[in-house]
């Protein structure tokens, strides 16, 4: 016998749309389905149906009554033989494809109630895969090694896409269930678990978030409304999100509820967008800046931060609302990563061709952050960026590594084995103590030997195409554009492609002084003021040599000389450069070395009192101002 809708005058939603418990046995339904004449919620244990509602606006609602937590349903979209998932669902225990079950955020009982969440600067963040940071790949799993990743010295954890997806494992960013953790690594209070020992532990957690499309296997939201998508914008990967046609405010209102609800009922401490250049609106104000409000409005008295990705590199996407931006707190930068990939390999194929990996550019990505603001850019023969003069670096997220370029080769091998020892120290030390919001890829802080390669297990039919585009994609490295290297791919379908990227924790103890250059560096970023300066830093750059060039840090406390040699010994014999001066009645020491034994190095020759200076080949040195001029060492190595 079908239930009734019950009486609705006492709702307290915390969302627009999905499964709310109510307490007593009830819990309220509402889905926006505009195509649909009758929408009707199929209830398992014990079997029945809930007829909804319909209301203004294209949303239907109603009551289940003896249900609550763990309740599973279904919904059935007028007189189809198939049964859909909510698409709001909480929670798919089954997968996609399986019945949507109720949650009840309530239950979880938090301990970070003292939390004070993120602030804008000052960040490391720490990307994360869940499925391949541990053997077990799991939420439970990874929380276990939070500890080691706050006594290094990361402050947020930004954790790859976790919206559910069908197949065993797979990147995350094919997500069609954008309220449901996936299933894959375990319960829903199993990632609040995580989350709330990482607060308990000084981690802040952001959640990367895919808001330019949907996987291609298991989205059902155009059976409720052909309005979630627009065909007005071309996309790489798919139809766009509809933010800006017809029927797009409620789709606008899904994609914020679920920004704001993984800062509400997750306690996340901020989003990383997606793709940004493919989130599509022409309307105002922009759904990216929307997403930050709601995301700041959730956070409540906490800190939030977000990030997104954006290829464009618009200075818009982190100018304040006032000044016609976005209100985001950072930007992904290739153009570090190219410049850096390209100065430590020699190699500039496909989209490294506009970067040659000279001491300029690294100069100029400190002061500026993106080095392409508005000039010609070759590989896409168009203007690339927007100017950001006047933009703190702090903006700008620095990495060396990330899931994607670490995963655009034929082996995924780590940045530590495609360059010389010496060189990836230094510049991991350009990396650490630069101005930028540094990111670490999981496992690069102990030169992991696991690689990090595409996996997606989807269905025969959509495998085969999933390896095609691998290889085409591929294909714009010449190296990789031959019949013997395409032989070489790994399967992204094969599980074994899945098991290769899991990280060994062993190789932390084994890998001990990769791990060191990471914590001290953290640790010298962090305490030395020079280096954690939290307004925009003073700063100032030169370059010395063919493959060396100097970075100043002005503080009152000191400052500090980061030079940093990526080719052989050069002597400076002649110092033509005022950055090179020490302050009045100073001179130089080095207070850090990327030569150290501690490190792998061969050490650090003492460094001279006057005179011209050696400045040692693929190494990066840390210099201080200590008083005198003479041969003296004082043990305490502070401002004059």
């Amino acid at each position: 016998m079908d239930a009734q809708p019950g009486d609705r005058t006492d709702l307290r939603r915390r969302l627009p749309v999905g499964a709310e418990v109510l307490g007593g046995g009830r819990v309220h339904l509402r889905v926006w389905a505009p195509d649909r004449t009758r929408v009707a919620a199929v209830v398992e244990g014990p079997p029945r149906t809930v007829a909804l509602e319909c209301e203004p606006g294209g949303y239907f609602s109603g009551l289940l009554s003896d249900a609550g937590a763990g309740t599973r349903y279904r919904l059935k979209l007028d007189d189809d033989e198939t049964l859909y998932p909510d698409p709001a669902s909480r929670f798919q225990p089954e997968g996609p494809f399986g019945a949507s079950q109720v949650v009840d955020p309530a239950a979880f009982c938090w301990s970070d109630q003292a939390w004070p969440g993120l602030r804008p600067a000052g960040q490391v963040l720490y990307e994360m895969h869940v499925g391949t940071f541990t053997a077990e790949g799991t939420w439970a799993a990874a929380a276990d090694h939070l500890p080691a990743l706050a006594e290094l010295g990361v402050t947020c954890v930004e954790m790859m896409p976790i919206a559910d997806f069908p197949g065993r494992f797979g990147w995350g960013y094919d997500g069609v269930d954008l309220f449901a953790p996936t299933r894959l690594y375990g319960a829903p209070d199993d990632l609040r678990r995580l989350v709330d020992r990482a607060h308990g532990c000084g981690l802040g957690v952001i959640l990367d978030v895919v808001y330019n499309h949907l996987g291609p296997d298991g989205d059902f939201l155009s059976r409720f409304a052909a309005g979630y998508f627009s065909r007005r914008y071309e996309n790489e990967w798919g139809d766009a999100i509809n933010f800006d046609g017809p029927g797009s405010a409620a789709v606008r209102e899904f994609f914020l509820a679920n920004a704001g609800y993984w800062i509400d009922e997750y306690h996340f401490d901020g989003l990383r967008l997606d793709a940004a250049q493919q989130i599509f609106d022409s309307s105002e104000p922009h759904i990216l800046a929307e997403v930050s409000a709601r995301v700041r409005a959730a956070g409540c008295a906490r800190g939030t931060f977000v990030v997104a990705e954006d290829e464009p590199q618009r200075a818009r996407i982190v100018k304040p609302a006032a000044a016609g931006g976005f209100g985001l707190d950072a930007v992904w930068n290739d153009d570090f990563h190219h410049s850096a990939m390209v100065a430590l390999t020699g190699r500039n194929p496909a989209y490294y061709e506009d970067h040659l990996g000279r001491p300029q550019e690294f100069v100029s990505a400190a002061k500026y952050g993106f080095l392409f603001q508005g000039q010609h850019y070759c590989h896409q023969a168009q203007r690339r960026g927007t100017p950001t003069f006047g933009l703190a670096p702090r903006h700008f997220v620095t990495f060396l590594q990330n899931h994607d370029q670490v995963a655009n080769s034929a082996t995924g091998e780590r940045v530590h084995a495609l360059t010389s020892p010496g060189r990836w120290r230094a510049m991991t030390a350009l990396l650490l103590l630069g101005p930028g919001t540094p990111m670490l890829f999981q496992g690069q802080e102990f030169a992991a030997s696991a690689p990090f390669l595409f996996f997606a297990d989807h269905n025969s039919r959509l495998a085969a195409q999933v390896r095609q585009g691998r290889a085409e994609f591929l294909a714009q490295f010449p190296v990789l554009d031959t019949p013997e290297a395409r032989a070489r791919l790994a399967d992204p379908s094969d599980a074994a492609t899945f098991a290769r990227c899991k990280l060994d924790p062993a190789e932390r103890e084994r890998h001990a002084a990769a791990v060191a250059l990471h914590r001290d560096l953290l640790a010298l970023r962090c305490g030395d003021p020079a280096f954690a300066q939290t307004l925009p830093p003073a700063l100032d750059g030169a370059v010395l040599g063919q493959e060396a060039f100097v970075l100043r840090f002005f503080a009152a406390a000191g400052d500090r000389l980061l030079v940093v040699n990526l080719g052989r010994d050069l002597a400076l014999s002649r110092m033509p450069e005022p950055l090179l001066a020490p302050p009045e009645n100073c001179r130089w020491d080095v207070l850090w070395s990327s030569d150290d034994v501690r490190y792998g190095g061969a050490g650090t020759a003492r460094w001279p009192a006057e005179g011209g200076w050696t400045l040692p080949g693929h190494a990066a040195l840390v210099l201080a101002p200590v008083a005198g001029t003479n041969e003296s060492r004082p043990d305490q190595r502070g401002g004059c």
